[in-house]
């Protein structure tokens, strides 16, 4: 057999991402991918590829002695997939969920940070810093079916904002003609409590005899 014959002759090493690591997610496995590569040798990087949920690597057998170390680096780090942090692009879409809503649980607590990771972005000297979270945490809230009700939350909190956002432009319109308006007893409830420093202050007053 030839030389040209024998560099033809290809290396090959798949893996399985199991359902527990990505989550159901493409764009989860697409980000193992990633950082499985980011810990290869330059050479290698591009070497390792994602087809049908499996990592495979392949080169010609010329290149047994990076094949084997590439490989080694590869299996070593599927021991700890499972835990490896999702990042915001892979929660999006693991929970089908849009960056607004992220914000705003991660801001209320809601959804819980596992820290915070700082990477270079790709050609520019610009860092950036984002929170990454915990993939069982991630995979309770996908099972649970919270995200749901979290949305409800958001929706009865947001017409409720309306409705005291409303009674608000109503009477500066009306103390603006001169005039007063008939508040109804949840509204003059909330007027009458804004007015107050706390709800000690409250009872002082004789509003709760």
């Amino acid at each position: 057999m030839s030389k040209r014959e024998k560099d033809d002759v290809e290396l090959l090493r798949t893996w399985t991402l199991p359902s527990a690591a990505t989550l159901g997610s493409s764009v989860r496995a697409k980000g193992i991918l990633l950082e499985m590569r980011a810990r290869l040798p330059a050479s290698s990087k591009k070497l390792l590829v994602l087809e049908s949920g499996e990592l495979v690597l392949a080169m010609p057998a010329s290149a047994k002695t990076e094949f084997n170390a590439a490989a080694g680096v590869v299996t070593a780090a599927m021991k700890d997939i499972e835990s490896l942090p999702v990042i915001p692009r892979e929660i999006q879409d693991i929970l089908t969920i849009k960056p607004g809503e992220r914000h705003r649980w991660l801001a209320d607590g809601r959804l819980p940070s596992a820290g915070t990771r700082t990477v270079r972005l790709a050609g520019r000297a610009k860092k950036i810093t984002f929170h990454v979270f915990d993939p069982r945490v991630v995979e309770d809230l996908l099972d649970s079916g919270r995200v749901d009700e979290w949305r409800e939350e958001d929706l009865a909190a947001a017409a409720e904002n309306r409705r005291r956002a409303a009674y608000k432009a109503k009477l500066t319109r009306s103390l603006r003609k001169g005039r007063s308006v008939v508040a109804s007893p949840s509204a003059a409830l909330d007027e009458a409590a804004a007015k107050l420093d706390d709800w000690e202050a409250f009872g002082r007053d004789g509003l709760l005899r």
